[in-house]
């Protein structure tokens, strides 16, 4: 794709085919000559994709993994709860449904603790019990 600029000339032309004038001035090539086009290349896929998957659950730190099955532990007990203050107060929105099933989808992953991942569990359980409620399992 060539991109013109205001007076036809293409833009971004290669400072080896730009030519000098006596004078001093910079003068751009010839618009209707042919330039060399070259196509875009793929990135190349992996070869071995279970080698990097692999990798990467070699270099995950089990505290940071820790943490952020706590953080979507938390997330999921304040959706919870605002889940029970739009029903106490009968506002209860769509966005707090959505927020909802993502807190539940976010729950799936282990923590590599057990006793965390048995809280998570039970945090999980109540979350698909009040989506079936509200229609959404």
């Amino acid at each position: 794709m060539r991109i013109y600029g205001p007076n036809g000339t293409t833009l971004g032309t290669p400072a080896s085919q730009a030519r000098r004038t006596s004078s001093g001035t910079f003068v751009l090539p010839d618009t209707n000559s042919t330039q060399e086009t070259r196509a875009a290349a793929a990135p190349k896929a992996s070869a071995n994709i279970d080698a990097l998957l692999a990798l990467q659950g070699i270099e995950e730190d089990p505290v940071e993994r820790r943490k952020r099955s706590v953080v979507r532990g938390k997330t999921a007990l304040d959706v919870l709860d605002d889940l029970k203050m739009g029903l106490l107060s009968g506002n209860l929105d769509a966005s707090t449904v959505m927020r909802l099933r993502d807190a539940a989808a976010n729950l799936k992953s282990s923590s590599g603790d057990p006793g965390l991942d048995s809280v998570l569990s039970e945090i999980e359980l109540r979350v698909e019990v009040e989506l079936a409620k509200a229609g959404q399992g």
